[in-house]
């Protein structure tokens, strides 16, 4: 660690240390190799010394380094990065020196700034973000400490560019096990779906709104309060502003990104549309400090397997808090150098009746999951044979655009009920081998990066719950139930990835059977079954068939129902496999660790085990909560296999032996 005195590549000689996180420190430091020796900025990583980790970050850096060099160019409202170097094993960025004073100074808390000035404020600050957001880059933590305000020209500087999205930092938790950061962020001003790992450039607008009504009400982003129904910011009962600006920032700081300004350009030319009905004062002058409370940087967390969060009762939780599950698109993320300012930066076989009567029929050849069973585990049997198999009729529908439903079906399917005693049972469908496309084409609306690229996958048979797992299934197993939303046939939740594995094994144990999670491609197939539209119900869904929040539908659907809680299992129709609820009511845990996209997917339906960080787990089928989008076929969301969430539950797969 660099001390006061000491002199970095013979040339950059260390004054004094500006702040410190885990994993790097910044000092503010001279060029000795220029005439009046100006000040920078030096910027110290320290990785872990692991040999693997330090080429991946190796890689990152030099990366990151070059975004810095072509920002800096690109604005003098970007501070300049004048060089990059690796000494022994640790990382140096050295920067232009801001000399000013960071905007915590002019947003104090319990303060109001006026109309006038927050909106000049605003231009000023959208006005560099547009050059950023120009280059398809995301800066991630718009907040006033990382906007500074010039002393010689009075203009504001965006710093700390550590966290642009065109990299990912390799991290070391405390038990050495390596992880991507893949949301950085600061609380109150990251929405939604950058705590998910999927951050955008309206993003970066969504904190500059935040920022924005933070001046005006003088209020913390945390210490507003959300409408329960929408997870929306109350703000407006707080500030006398007109309804146009009002208006300009509901829309920037609206919860779910597509209803905001895409990027920084167009909530630029909103604000600017503003000018001609106010009388824009000088630009704010820098006050002189005062005590301020400043709004912490998001902490480095510990372990994940210390952390245990369970959503709290509805109404449903708000975005302020890390290591809980978002409300809508959610993941469990790591922090990479945040701490010190530096985040380096499908033909299928069935038997099927059409409207006419006609019935068709294939035989289903039925071969090894490519699974193994888990160890230490008693010999395992079939789940049944061929012919003890029992036969169950059910409806599907098909609907149009508009969600109307367009055609109805008589169709039937195999399976076996599993006894768990005292009068509770556990229906299995034999789901039949096949081949499908999975993930989503590049053409299908809301779709995310994650699902590509498409690739054919070959599923061996196998069975699989008729439902999710059920409260009262779950409390003949495990003895308990910690479902928020209480019901027998209702689906359990509130339970995490470990949990669901759990309680496969004592099912296992006790049926001599092998029971576990699905795969994801086992998960996806059988949702699909056979279909490739964004729903197995066609191109889109209503809450007449599935339980979602019906105040955001998809496509040319109307909006529907939002119950807010989840319902009866088995009440929505089905899709042709004969399982229903695949589309909403839960998230459904799979045995996948999380990748952020296809490349290297297995291809035989089995389950990929490993990814960056093998802590964080892979849900499919989206829940009551989440909006239509969320329950495609294709959809993928990632917790930390700890979280215990109301909108979180599972379903089971058995092994189908010859």
């Amino acid at each position: 660690m660099p001390q006061p005195g000491d002199i970095l590549r013979s040339r950059y000689k260390i004054i004094k240390i500006l702040g410190s996180g885990g994993f790097g420190d910044t000092y503010l430091a001279q060029d000795i190799d220029l005439p009046g020796k100006p000040k920078c900025v030096v910027k110290h990583l320290k990785p872990n010394p692991d040999p693997k980790v330090l080429e991946i970050v190796r890689r990152l850096f030099d990366s990151e380094a070059q975004v810095l060099y072509r920002l800096g160019n690109d604005s003098d409202q970007i501070p300049r990065l004048f060089a990059h170097f690796e000494e022994q094993g640790e990382f140096y960025l050295v920067q232009e020196f801001i000399d000013g004073q960071d905007l915590s100074h002019e947003i104090v808390p319990g303060e109001k700034l006026t109309e006038i000035a927050v909106t000049k404020l605003l231009q000023e600050i959208l006005e560099i973000l547009a050059v950023v957001h120009k280059q398809n880059i995301i800066h991630r933590d718009i907040k006033p400490q990382n906007l500074m305000r010039r002393r010689q020209d009075g203009k504001i500087v965006l710093i700390d560019f550590g966290a642009v999205k065109e990299v990912e930092v390799m991290t070391v938790n405390t038990q050495g096990q390596t992880s991507f950061s893949v949301a950085i962020g600061s609380l109150g001003y990251m929405p939604s779906e950058q705590a998910a790992g999927r951050p955008k450039l309206s993003s970066d607008v969504y904190a500059v709104g935040m920022l924005g009504i933070q001046a005006l009400t003088g209020l913390q982003p945390n210490e507003l309060p959300k409408d329960p129904n929408d997870d929306e910011v109350i703000w407006r009962n707080r500030a006398n502003v007109t309804e146009k600006l009002a208006d300009a920032l509901n829309k920037m700081v609206s919860y779910y990104f597509r209803d905001r300004y895409p990027s920084a350009v167009e909530a630029l030319a909103a604000i600017k549309s503003l000018q001609g009905q106010q009388q824009v004062q000088p630009t704010i002058p820098i006050p002189q400090p005062q005590p301020r409370q400043v709004i912490p940087t998001i902490p480095i967390p510990q372990p994940r397997q210390q952390v245990q969060p369970t959503i709290p009762i509805s109404p449903p939780p708000t975005p302020t808090k890390i290591i809980t599950p978002w409300s809508r698109r959610k993941v469990i993320q790591t922090v990479g150098f945040a701490g010190a300012g530096l985040g380096l930066a499908i033909v299928i076989p069935r038997l099927s009746q059409s409207d006419s009567g006609e019935i068709s029929t294939t035989d289903i050849t039925v071969t090894p999951a490519a699974t193994p069973a888990p160890t230490n585990s008693p010999r395992r049997s079939s789940p049944t044979s061929s012919n003890s198999l029992q036969t169950f009729q059910f409806e599907t529908v098909t609907v149009n655009s508009q969600g109307s439903i367009t055609n109805r079906r008589n169709e039937e399917a195999r399976y076996f009920a599993e006894d768990l005693g005292n009068g509770v049972s556990l229906e299995m469908v034999q789901i039949p081998e096949g081949t499908f496309t999975m993930g989503s084409p590049a053409g299908e609306a809301q779709r995310e990066s994650d699902e590509s690229p498409q690739h054919e996958v070959r599923v061996p048979g196998f069975f699989m719950g008729k439902y999710a797992v059920t409260q009262e299934q779950y409390q003949a197993i495990m003895g308990t139930n910690p479902s928020n939303f209480k019901g027998e046939k209702r689906p359990v939740e509130q339970v995490s990835w470990d949990n669901a594995v759990e309680f496969c094994e004592k099912l296992s144990q006790k049926t001599g059977k092998t029971y576990r999670l699905p795969s994801e491609a086992e998960w996806e197939y059988a949702c699909r079954a056979g279909t490739t539209t964004p729903f197995y119900f066609g191109e889109t869904i209503t809450p007449d068939l599935v339980n979602y929040d019906g105040n955001f539908p998809y496509g040319s659907a109307p909006k529907g129902e939002y119950r807010k809680a989840t319902t009866n299992v088995g009440i929505f129709p089905s899709n042709s496999f004969g399982l229903y609820d695949m589309c909403g009511n839960i998230w459904e845990w799979c045995q996948d660790v999380y990748n952020n996209s296809y490349q290297g997917a297995p291809i035989d339906g089995s389950a990929r085990l490993t990814g960056s960080d093998n802590n964080t787990k892979l849900l499919r089928g989206g829940s009551w909560i989440n909006y239509a989008r969320d329950c495609r076929s294709a959809d993928r969301v990632r917790y930390a296999r700890a979280v215990r969430g109301s909108d979180v539950g599972f379903r089971i797969v058995a092994v189908a032996l010859a």
